[in-house]
């Protein structure tokens, strides 16, 4: 087995272990970050998901860093991309012109910038990128984590990599278990954290659904894939709260749960400079054709675009069918693949048996769009993954903590060893114990340092959708620019901890270590509190 030393690990390549990473450089620290798959990014590269952002993102509530990945998207497609004149000109070009983000665009490009973003420390040889690696053992001594051990997905060469700090920036927290670190999955009970959504018993093994996304365009011509191997179990599927087959376009509404009915309309001759991606005026779901657009072809001058590209991470591609968290192997393989049938099942549904507003079924113009996801089989590289396991925390975060039904006027919880801020309403689909959407309005939040802590480990830290949030709460701390937060918040702590010779657990108990620690967060451009937003 081969062997490496560093002085802090990164487990997991997805903008949280970018971030963690990026963090540690800047401080002058050398690091090894893994990723399992092909492309780093996670959420907005591998999933090709559109970074789902509270509606002051362009103002302020993110980091500075988290704000140069967003001007390094725009300025790659004026750089690189045919733009017409007017988009060029547009300040808060949105190149996809979705109305669910105010910056839709292909995952290739994003991926470009990430790489960018990391390209002068991997020259320094400051940063070791394995890829694709993921972890399969750790080597531990009591509270401390000595070394993980990364196993190749295609070669299984094996590679111990030692670090004096770990942080776990997985998907899914799979450090968690391989350390012996105290964690949870699914719904708590409401007995333990007194939240009003949850239930009287806790749940651990629902959890929200996965989704395999896909980006899809429409030209002339019929591009009808082969009829999946289990299209009619999944044609025929129908959730007893969805008012319809999950092959439809009616589904619940996540905010009132009423059964609305949402149209698809591809390629409409909108103007892409008319949208206004703000979720507080309209969820812009009703034509899911432009919801999550990546590509609007208004956007580029004439003929560089046949049609539109547009992501598709709708209700019915939600896979409800298990969990992926703590079973086999083989049973999280067998529901991956079954959740790739889903998604697969519902592009031969939108060719062949949609609903056409001229009266006619299917869409056979429609293209699986596989290279701009990066992969063969035409749906994206890694499953979108909501809900991770979740460490038993310093600090953790309930709905009463931000719940504007609880907080009201209030506001959310000020944290004395707040390192962060974030925006969201708390938004969780459907699970895998047959429930509903829970959708509860928030307050502006903030991610305490004490969430980041585990309560025992000692030198392992979350990195991303497994701080110390719990079911409930990670509804709202699982979008993109707090995930970036955490894991750059994780990398600057490792970091400031080898400097000055402490433990994070001393950094955040103590408040005089604590105030040094915020004071270098702020000068490196982290929000801890937000802003009085009314005077905007």
């Amino acid at each position: 087995m081969r062997e490496m030393k560093t002085d802090i690990l990164v487990v997991g390549g997805g903008l949280g272990g970018v971030a963690a990473a990026l963090g540690a450089l800047e401080a002058g620290r050398s690091v090894v970050m893994s990723e399992e798959y092909d492309w780093i990014g996670g959420q907005l590269t591998s999933q090709a998901v559109p970074p789902d952002e509270h509606s002051w993102v362009e103002q302020f509530g993110v980091t500075r860093r988290y704000r140069a990945l967003r001007d390094g998207i725009r300025r790659y497609y004026r750089d690189h991309y045919p733009l017409t004149a007017a988009s060029r000109a547009w300040d808060q070009l949105n190149p996809g012109a979705g109305w669910v983000s105010r910056i839709c665009a292909e995952p290739r490009v994003g991926l470009a910038v990430l790489e960018a973003m990391l390209a002068p420390y991997r020259g320094a040889g400051r940063l070791t990128v394995l890829q694709p690696y993921r972890p399969v053992a750790a080597d531990t001594d009591g509270d401390t984590v000595r070394a993980v051990t990364l196993r190749h997905r295609d070669t299984a060469e094996e590679i111990a990599v030692e670090a004096a700090f770990v942080i776990d920036a997985t998907e899914l927290g799979d450090l968690l278990p391989l350390t012996g670190c105290e964690y949870v999955i699914g719904f708590e009970s409401q007995a333990d954290t007194g939240e009003p959504s949850a239930p009287s018993t806790a749940q651990p093994h629902n959890v929200q659904a996965v989704s395999i996304c896909f980006a899809i365009d429409h030209v002339d011509g019929d591009h009808t894939i082969d009829k999946p191997r289990n299209y009619e179990y999944w044609r025929t599927y129908q959730p007893h709260f969805w008012g319809g087959p999950l092959l439809g376009f009616k589904a619940p509404h996540p905010r009132t749960l009423e059964i609305t009915e949402r149209s698809f309309t591809p390629n409409p001759d909108d103007d892409p400079l008319l949208v206004d991606a703000d979720q507080r005026k309209s969820g812009g779901d009703q034509n899911l054709w432009t919801f999550r657009r990546i590509a609007a072809r208004r956007n580029f001058t004439p003929g560089a675009y046949a049609s539109d590209i547009c992501l598709v991470n709708w209700p019915m591609i939600d896979y409800m069918e298990g969990s992926i968290l703590d079973v086999s192997e083989a049973e999280k393989a067998r529901h991956l693949q079954s959740a790739a049938e889903l998604s697969h099942s519902v592009f031969y549904w939108l060719q062949t048996e949609a609903p056409r507003a001229d009266g006619g079924t299917g869409f056979p113009g429609l293209r699986l769009r596989g290279d701009v996801t990066g992969t063969s089989h035409g749906l994206a590289m890694a499953p979108y993954v909501r809900e991770s396991r979740r460490i038993l925390g310093v600090t953790r975060i309930v709905e009463q903590h931000l719940s504007h039904a609880v907080r009201g006027d209030q506001g959310a919880v000020r944290y004395r060893d707040s390192v962060g801020v974030g925006m969201y309403r708390i938004d969780l689909h459907p699970s895998t114990g047959g429930d509903n959407y829970i959708d509860v309005p928030s307050c502006p939040f903030e991610i305490p340092l004490g969430a980041l802590l585990p309560r025992r480990m000692t030198n392992l830290l979350a990195g991303g959708k497994n701080i110390a949030t719990t079911h409930i709460t990670n509804g709202c701390y699982r979008l993109h620019p707090v995930e970036w937060n955490v894991g750059e918040v994780a990398g600057r702590l490792a970091a400031h901890c080898l400097d000055q010779c402490t433990t994070p657990h001393q950094v955040q108990a103590d408040d005089a270590r604590l105030a040094g620690f915020q004071a270098l967060l702020a000068h490196a451009g982290v929000e801890t509190h937000w802003p009085d937003v009314r005077a905007y």
